[in-house]
C-alpha cells in the first residue's frame, strides 16, 4: 500500500473500523482484513509482493490488486526459477498481455529480481532471512493515530533498499520497500483504532 491521498478518517462498515485507505471497495477491504500487515515468511509470497510492489510504482495499489490474478497467471504463479529463465519471447508475451501493467522497465525488473532471488538461493540464503533481518526478525508494532502519521519511508526501508540494490535487485527504492514491509507484516501500520491493529499484536 503506497502512501496514496486518503481521508484521515477511518473506513467503517457495520462490524469493523478499518484504516481509511481501503475505502468501501470489497476487494480492498478483504485485502486489508486478511493480508495487509500479516507477518509473511513464505518465500513465494515474499517474492510475489516484491514483484507487485515494483509494478505498482507510480500507480495506486488497488490497480495492481485488481490485476493480481493476471500477474499470477502471466508470471507462472511467481515461480522464481521459471521467471529467472525468461527470455526475449517471454518479455514480448508480457508486453502484449493487457491483464498486467505493460511497462518494459517493470517487466524487466521482475525478471531481474527473480534472477537475483535465485542467486540468493544458490548462495544458501533466503528472502525471508534477508528481508526480516531489517526488523530483527519480528514485526515492528507502530501506534499511528491517523494516516498523516504513517511514514512513506523509514531508515530500515532505506537500508533494505540499499542492500537489495547491491544484490542486483531493481525497482526496489525505499518507498517501494516500505510498502513491501507494510504488506508482509514486517511492520504493523494499521491505525490504532483499526480492528486489525490489536489482532496483529499491539
Amino acid at each position: 500500500m503506497s502512501q496514496e491521498k486518503q481521508s484521515p478518517l477511518l473506513s467503517q462498515s457495520t462490524t469493523h473500523v478499518r484504516c481509511p485507505w481501503c475505502g468501501s471497495d470489497p476487494l480492498y477491504m478483504t485485502y486489508h482484513d486478511t493480508e495487509w500487515g500479516v507477518p509473511c515468511h513464505d518465500e513465494r509470497t515474499l517474492f510475489e509482493f516484491l514483484l507487485l510492489e515494483g509494478a505498482q510504482a507510480g500507480l495506486s495499489w488497488i490497480t495492481i490488486l485488481r490485476k493480481r490474478e493476471n500477474y499470477r497467471r502471466a508470471f507462472d504463479g511467481f515461480d522464481v526459477e521459471k521467471i529467472a529463465r525468461y527470455g526475449e519471447s517471454d518479455t514480448a508475451r508480457l508486453l502484449a498481455d493487457a491483464g498486467i501493467v505493460r511497462n518494459r522497465l517493470k517487466i524487466a525488473a521482475g525478471i531481474r529480481n527473480a534472477r537475483a532471488t535465485l542467486h540468493l538461493y544458490e548462495q544458501g540464503d533466503t528472502l525471508n532471512r534477508l528481508l526480516w533481518q531489517f526488523v530483527d526478525g519480528k514485526p515492528r508494532i507502530n501506534h499511528w493515530q491517523t494516516m498523516a502519521d504513517v511514514p512513506a519511508i523509514t531508515p530500515q526501508a532505506e537500508a533494505l533498499s540499499k542492500e537489495l540494490k547491491q544484490r542486483g535487485f531493481s525497482f526496489i527504492g525505499p518507498t517501494v520497500m516500505y510498502a513491501h514491509m507494510q504488506a508482509t507484516g514486517m511492520v504493523n501500520d494499521h491505525l490504532l483504532a483499526c480492528h486489525r491493529h490489536e489482532a496483529l499484536g499491539s
